[in-house]
């Protein structure tokens, strides 16, 4: 009988690892492809979080770059027929201008006022909403049930608690506006300076020539896109106004242009109409019913809108997968708040014609 039984396994485990191949206990390429994943990885999470700290740099500056880019196609036409480049910038730049203010204009006064009355509102919705008032009844006394008094808070109605943050995302700085229209005017003016400069980065012509491919798809793409959506939103807007003027809500004009406006973020931006036209509605007219008749006809022209008239209209190659542009909703609208949500579509454009150009894929559709 031994009398070194735990002396014996310890002998016996050296042995098998001894004769064990050393491949099975250190593979470099393994170890490799973990740290080419982790670096990716770690430069992935610091870029996100560059993109945060950077933001009233960035979001200005990404939307002048967007917007030029999408105006390139018509500078470019101004070139062929003989416009200086500084006319062209100057015309372009006072029409974006133009239509910011003009934007801003038709919807300031209606959203003070409504902003004036908040609290009136909030009592009227509350008064509108009494059969909900039972299950708010319900939720409070779960919350009380659960909570400890230093968290109770009360589910009551106030408008100003939504507006407030609201209107500080959605109105920009007066340093943000001013480093978004200095980016596009100087972006317009030194347009082709730009893009000769980025081009003679690449050595060979084949790189430069992929590079000017990769700038004019950019470009098109946009303006394709973004003239096609903007004239669906302009009809949006129409019947936006149409529905508002039939039903009676104050200041048709402004819900035309509300509508067009949020019209180009997809998904949300008719979700967030149909609410506010609710709650409008609720204090507008004196009954229920009368207040449903605008959302509920809203939600009908959008529906047929969005699965009829754009698809058909825009076509296959300017159709993006709606779980892709739904991502890139909720990655951009997380990072930069409502105008991260304005950029999504643009954004997820230019990534998506940058990768079909720089990996090429030759391969053939697969069925099903």
């Amino acid at each position: 009988m031994d009398s070194h039984p735990v002396a014996k396994d310890a002998k016996q485990r050296a042995e098998l690892t001894a004769d064990e191949p050393a491949t099975a206990a250190y593979d470099p390429g393994n170890w490799s492809t973990a740290s080419q994943v982790a670096i990716c990885g770690i430069f992935l999470i610091v870029f996100i979080a560059a993109l945060e700290l950077a933001r009233p740099l960035l979001l200005p500056a990404t939307c002048a770059f967007v917007i030029g880019l999408m105006l390139g196609p018509l500078q470019a036409r101004a070139k062929i027929a003989g416009l200086p480049p500084l006319v062209t910038a100057i015309t372009l730049w006072l029409l974006v201008v133009i239509i910011f203010y003009g934007m801003i204009a038709l919807l300031a006064s209606p959203a003070l006022d409504w902003i004036g009355k908040a609290p009136e509102i909030g009592a009227t919705i509350k008064e509108k909403l009494h059969f909900l008032n039972r299950p708010l009844q319900a939720m409070q006394d779960l919350r009380n049930a659960i909570l400890p008094d230093s968290e109770k808070t009360g589910l009551g109605i106030d408008i100003v608690n939504f507006v407030t943050p609201a209107l500080t995302f959605v109105t920009p700085a007066i340093g943000q506006i001013m480093i978004f229209f200095g980016t596009l005017f100087f972006f317009l003016l030194g347009r082709a300076r730009l893009r000769s400069a980025l081009v003679s980065q690449f050595d060979d012509k084949e790189r430069r020539l992929r590079a000017l491919k990769i700038m004019n798809a950019m470009e098109h793409s946009l303006t394709g896109y973004l003239s096609v959506v903007a004239v669906i939103n302009l009809a949006v807007g129409v019947a936006a106004f149409i529905i508002a003027f039939a039903v009676g809500l104050p200041s048709p004009v402004a819900w035309g242009v509300l509508a067009f406006l949020l019209n180009f973020i997809p998904y949300i931006g008719a979700l967030i109409m149909q609410v506010v036209l609710l709650a409008v509605g609720l204090v507008t007219f004196p009954t229920l019913a009368h207040a449903l008749i605008a959302p509920l006809a809203y939600l009908a022209f959008t529906t047929l809108e969005g699965h009829f008239i754009t698809p058909s209209i825009m076509g296959r190659q300017l159709t993006l997968m709606p779980l892709t542009v739904f991502l890139s909703l909720i990655f951009w609208t997380w990072l930069w708040g409502p105008v991260g949500a304005f950029l999504a579509v643009p954004l997820l454009i230019v990534a998506m014609v940058a990768l079909q150009h720089i990996f090429p894929s030759d391969d053939p559709d697969l069925p099903g």
